[in-house]
């Protein structure tokens, strides 16, 4: 059921992209600077596309910026936690050493007043 819930949101934004680019197939130039800023510096780099496809480069690039930033803002939880489990794993060896070695006797302290009468 789950499943085909998320086939129909994926439709619905699929069908809401599809929409969105034949409503916007216009042609736009983009430039990098204004004319007048670009006849001082002597270059100016331009694109020519489909106003959809400048829509969906710029959401692109804005996920994959979010993206990047969150990773770096995570860093100090990734290391926490790969220290974290170090510890763990380091106290789960060192229970598995002091296992082998003790006795697997465990006696209830009551039990071992009472057997050593």
């Amino acid at each position: 059921m789950l499943t085909y819930l998320r086939y129909g949101v994926l439709a619905i934004i699929a069908l809401v992209l599809l929409t969105l680019a034949l409503a916007n197939r216009a042609v736009v130039t983009v430039q990098l600077l204004p004319d007048v800023l670009a006849g001082l510096l002597g270059f100016n780099l331009s694109m020519t596309l489909p106003l959809f496809m400048i829509l969906g480069l710029a959401v692109g690039f804005g996920l994959l910026l979010g993206f990047v930033w969150e990773w770096v803002r995570e860093y100090g939880y990734r290391r926490e936690a790969s220290q974290a489990r170090r510890e763990a794993d380091a106290l789960r060896a060192d229970l598995r050493r002091v296992e082998t070695i003790a006795p697997q006797t465990r006696k209830d302290d009551v039990l071992a007043v009472l057997d050593a009468r």
